[in-house]
């Protein structure tokens, strides 16, 4: 084979590998834009939860921000309380008879399904030094 081909042959390897990783990145976050607002609305409404806590069922862009609520950080927290704040103050201003849900297997699914999407496993990751052991910053103090 000629220098020219086997040049060309492996920029088009290098091209497809790097298209193809960057095809499953956007098909993972794709993938968790749908699925957290499907898991929400799963818990919310199919299995009633709102209506066990004596709330209403959310419709769309409710379940959205709620599920961004709940996976989000901080900021994302802030912005969205910003949001519902600057839209429609009225909303706070409902009456609302919110009660414990029944113990029901239903409802702890539907707990689990809200936590599963609560759960951020690299909000309690530790920064540990190369040597594996914790940094000084982590360390518990004594009294």
């Amino acid at each position: 084979m000629s220098t020219l081909l086997r040049v060309a042959l492996a920029i088009l390897g290098i091209g497809a590998l790097v298209a193809g990783g960057l095809a499953v990145a956007l098909a993972a976050a794709a993938a968790a834009v749908l699925i957290g607002p499907l898991v929400f609305w799963l818990a919310w409404n199919v299995l009633d939860f709102g209506a066990a806590l004596g709330l209403h069922g959310l419709g769309f862009w409710a379940i959205v921000l709620a599920t961004l609520f709940l996976v989000g950080s901080w900021f994302v927290k802030v912005a969205i309380t910003a949001i519902v704040f600057l839209v429609d103050p009225a909303w706070l201003h409902g009456a609302a008879n919110i009660h414990w849900p029944a113990p029901t297997f239903r409802n702890f699914v539907a707990v689990a399904l809200l936590a599963l999407l609560a759960a951020r496993p690299q909000a309690h990751a530790t920064a540990r030094r190369k040597d594996g052991r914790k940094r000084r910053h982590d360390r518990p103090v004594s009294a």
